[in-house]
C-alpha cells in the first residue's frame, strides 16, 4: 500500500511539472469562462415617458435649396457637401408626441456641439432638437445624443443616395423601397418619405426605445403624396 501511494505521488508530481513546463514553453493557459460578473457590451440608454422614436433624416440639399436665404449657413454655405443628415430623434406616443419638456440642461456645451457636427451640421439645429424633443426622452443630454448617434448608425443609406451629382427626379416610393432594401428588418409601414411642393425633404424611420425597427401607422400615413419629387445634387 505504501509503495502504491509513493508511486501515485511520483506520477502526480511528474504531471504537475509537465504542466508547468508546457506553460513556460508558451502553451497558453485555458481561457476562463466569463462568469456573472463579467463586463457585457454597453447597453443603449433607454428613455422613458414615450412609446418609440422617429429618426428623421433630412436630405440637406433639399433643405438648403428650398429655404434659400433663410437656410442655416453653417449647414448650407458653399463647400459643405452634406447629403442625408440627422434632423432629429423624436420621442413619440402611438398617437401624437411630447415636446418642450422641462429640463435643467437648457444649453448644449460647445464640446458636445462639435462632436455632433458630422451627423448634425448645425449648432442651432442641435440646440433646438434637444429642447423640443430630446428633453422629453427621459435621458440626460449626454445619453440622448449618444442614443441619437447610435440610431443613425443603425440605418444604412442606400448607395445611390449617398452622393448625387445632378438633379434627380423620382417617385417617393422609390426612395422608400431603396431604404427598405438596404435595411433588412425595417418595417414597410415603419418608414415615411416626406416632401414639400417639389423636393424630397426627409426620410423618417420608426425605432423602438432600444433602436430596433418597428411599425408606426400614424407616421407612415404622413408619406409624401406627390407622384414625383426632386432631390437636388450635393454641392462641393
Amino acid at each position: 500500500m505504501r509503495i502504491a501511494k509513493a508511486c501515485l505521488a511520483v506520477l502526480l508530481s511528474a504531471f504537475l511539472l509537465a504542466g508547468c513546463s508546457d506553460q513556460k514553453a508558451g502553451t497558453p493557459a485555458p481561457t476562463p469562462i466569463a462568469g456573472p460578473g463579467a463586463s457585457a457590451p454597453a447597453a443603449i440608454p433607454e428613455g422613458e415617458g414615450f412609446d418609440f422614436y422617429v429618426l428623421s433624416l433630412s436630405w440637406s440639399p433639399s433643405y438648403c435649396e428650398a429655404e434659400g436665404e433663410d437656410a442655416n449657413r453653417q449647414q448650407c454655405a458653399a463647400g459643405r457637401p452634406y447629403a442625408f443628415v440627422v434632423h432629429g430623434l423624436w420621442p413619440q406616443f402611438e398617437r401624437g408626441y411630447p415636446q418642450d419638456c422641462d429640463t435643467r440642461e437648457r444649453d448644449v456645451p460647445d464640446e458636445r456641439l462639435r462632436a455632433l457636427y458630422d451627423v448634425m451640421p448645425s449648432a442651432g439645429l442641435i440646440r433646438h432638437e434637444w429642447r423640443k424633443h430630446g428633453a422629453c426622452s427621459g435621458l440626460t443630454q449626454a445619453d440622448y445624443f449618444d442614443v441619437l448617434r447610435k440610431a443613425r448608425g443603425k440605418v444604412e443609406i442606400p448607395r445611390q443616395y449617398r452622393r448625387i451629382s445632378d438633379y434627380l427626379t423620382l417617385a417617393p416610393g422609390e426612395a422608400e423601397r431603396a431604404f427598405l432594401q438596404a435595411n433588412p428588418g425595417m418595417a414597410a409601414d415603419g418608414v415615411a418619405v416626406t416632401c414639400d411642393r417639389r423636393y424630397l425633404r426627409e426620410v423618417r424611420i420608426c425605432m423602438t426605445r432600444d433602436l430596433g425597427f418597428r411599425a408606426c401607422p400614424e407616421v407612415d400615413r404622413r408619406d409624401c403624396r406627390l407622384g414625383k419629387v426632386v432631390m437636388p445634387p450635393v454641392r462641393g
